[in-house]
């Protein structure tokens, strides 16, 4: 097991837990509740998303906020609709399950 990595969350690394907590507390509000929901919105995401297809899905997302052409690739290529398409149905499910 590596350095930062989580037993609990799928195996999902403590670094990317915090990260994905962190940018949903900043959107949801920065209160108790917020992280009690935030956290449950990623451990349900962790039992549905195997941590290697996480990464792969949030590296096409964040690629393809690039413009232009440069971006094209990481949102309109088959893989990366996959990888984004999975990664979104595991989030609206973590939405009606925690929030």
């Amino acid at each position: 097991m590596g350095v930062g990595a989580a037993q609990g969350a799928g195996s999902y690394p403590t670094v990317a837990i915090v990260d994905y907590v962190y940018g949903c507390m900043k959107a949801n509000g920065e209160t108790p509740a917020a992280l009690a929901n935030c956290s449950c919105s990623i451990d349900v995401i962790a039992s549905i998303v195997p941590y290697e297809r996480y990464e792969t899905a949030e590296t096409f997302r964040s690629l393809g906020l690039q413009t232009g052409e440069r971006g094209v690739l990481f949102r309109q290529s088959a893989p990366a609709k996959s990888a984004v398409s999975e990664l979104k149905r595991a989030q609206a499910e973590a939405e009606v399950r925690c929030f």
